[in-house]
C-alpha cells in the first residue's frame, strides 16, 4: 500500500513538472507599446555557463600521449580566452583527461599536463592566472565509454568549466 501511494506521488509530481507555461520576465517597450518578451526563446544567457559551452567550446582535444596544443584546439582556446576576458569576474578550472591505456597514475599526469598546456597558453591570451585552476582526472572519468580509437580520441581532453 505504501509503495503505490509513492509511485501515485512520484507520477503526479513527474506530470506536474512537465507542463508549464513560457515565463515573461521582461516587457520591451515598442514606440509606445508594451509586449511581454518570453524568456526561454532567447538561448542561453549571455556570460553564463551555457552560453560558454554552446557559443564559444569547453573542450579541446589531444592526440595519443600528446599534450601540445593542435591547430583546432588553439582556435577553440582563442574563442575561450575572448569570451573570458569579456566577463571579468568568471573563474575556470580546466580539467585534464586521458584515455583507459595506460596506467592510473601516468594518465594522472599526462591529464596535468593537458590542463597546464590549456591554462598556459590562456594565460598567454591574457586571462589572469589567478582565474584559471586546472585538475586532472587522468582516465577516471571517461566522456565515452569503449575500448576503440573513437572513444579513446574523445576521451584525450581538456575542458574548461566555468566555476
Amino acid at each position: 500500500m505504501r509503495f503505490k501511494f509513492l509511485s501515485l506521488a512520484a507520477a503526479v509530481l513527474l506530470v506536474s513538472a512537465c507542463s508549464s507555461t513560457p515565463e515573461t520576465a521582461t516587457t520591451a517597450s515598442t514606440g509606445g507599446t508594451t509586449a511581454a518578451v518570453p524568456t526561454n526563446t532567447t538561448g542561453p544567457v549571455p556570460g553564463s555557463a551555457e552560453d560558454f559551452v554552446v557559443n564559444v567550446g569547453d573542450r579541446v582535444f589531444f592526440g595519443f600521449d600528446r599534450y601540445d596544443l593542435t591547430p583546432e584546439a588553439t582556435a577553440t582556446l582563442d574563442r575561450q580566452a575572448a569570451w573570458l576576458k569579456q566577463y571579468q569576474n568568471v573563474t575556470i578550472t580546466v580539467e585534464g583527461h586521458a584515455d583507459e591505456r595506460g596506467t592510473r597514475e601516468y594518465n594522472l599526469a599526462l591529464g596535468e599536463r593537458r590542463a597546464t598546456a590549456v591554462k598556459n597558453y590562456l594565460v598567454a591570451l591574457g586571462v589572469d592566472t589567478a582565474r584559471v585552476q586546472t585538475i586532472s582526472y587522468g582516465k577516471e572519468r571517461p566522456a565515452v565509454l569503449g575500448s576503440n580509437e573513437a572513444a579513446w580520441a574523445q576521451n584525450r581532453r581538456g575542458v574548461t568549466v566555468i566555476n
